[in-house]
């Protein structure tokens, strides 16, 4: 594949990096105003470095854009008259519809939008996908790029807010449940750094169970827990102290207040 990502900050240096550690492209332009910070990336050979966007453009099949919405529209605006039935256009950039894309370069292009979280500079993202009508015969183009750093799902536009909460700022309400396990661990008696690996590896097998099991979390808790054993009255008492309602009262307010700011 072909591949030019198109705002090389971040998110778009964790994506290169996880096509280029698993030998996903053919050959790779990164683009960036300064180039000095990410030159290094032409020790791969197949890449190349570049503050021409039009010059990856022309050289590439697949464009990821992962540039300050404030730019988006000024760069489409520069490249639209080099896209050709070839290229697939996949953005990263939160807020920015499919239909605003359409309205700059028009509807008869490939267009998917993608959401992965932070954990994708460690190849573990929860990443959302979704496409125009025309886009739809290349998402699995697009979930084939994104496996390769973590789990896609395919979900409809109107969802992709949403999933903002849940797998972007959900990653934080995850540290949240960590730092609190961790601190339970140092009122047992661990310190503090042995507190916080058992906390994050504890969370990581919990996740991993329910991925590799396909069950249901309740399922799981019936497994790994005796109706009169310590566990369980554990997770009594944080229900008691509304643990979970609390939890689904920040994730559904944080939905509400991205929705009330995009409305305003």
């Amino acid at each position: 594949m072909k591949i030019a990502i198109i705002g090389t900050g971040n998110l778009g240096l964790s994506i290169a990096k996880g096509i280029l550690h698993s030998n996903g492209a053919t050959t790779m332009y990164l683009t960036k105003r300064n180039t000095k910070s990410i030159q290094e990336f032409e020790k791969y050979g197949n890449v190349t470095v570049t503050s021409d966007n039009q010059e990856a453009v022309k050289n590439s099949d697949i464009l990821i854009f992962a540039v300050q919405p404030g730019h988006f529209a000024t760069i489409l605006k520069d490249i639209k008259d080099l896209l050709s039935e070839k290229h697939v256009l996949i953005s990263t950039i939160t807020g920015f519809s499919i239909p605003k894309i359409e309205e700059i370069i028009g509807a008869d292009k490939f267009i998917i939008r993608s959401m992965p979280n932070t954990a994708i500079s460690v190849g573990k993202s929860m990443t959302c996908i979704c496409s125009n009508e025309l886009g739809k015969k290349r998402v699995d183009l697009a979930k084939a790029i994104f496996n390769r750093m973590g789990h896609t799902m395919q979900i409809p536009e109107e969802q992709m807010q949403a999933a903002t909460v849940i797998c972007a700022s959900g990653i934080a309400f995850w540290m949240r449940l960590i730092r609190a396990t961790t601190q339970g661990a140092i009122q047992l008696g661990f310190d503090a750094k042995e507190a916080q690996e058992l906390a994050m590896h504890t969370c990581n097998g919990a996740a991993s169970l329910l991925i590799e099991s396909g069950s249901h979390p309740e399922e799981e808790i019936d497994r790994v827990t005796t109706p009169k054993g310590c566990t369980i009255e554990g997770l009594n008492e944080m229900e008691h102290q509304g643990l979970s309602s609390s939890l689904i009262r920040g994730i559904v307010s944080s939905y509400e207040k991205i929705s009330q700011i995009k409305k305003g």
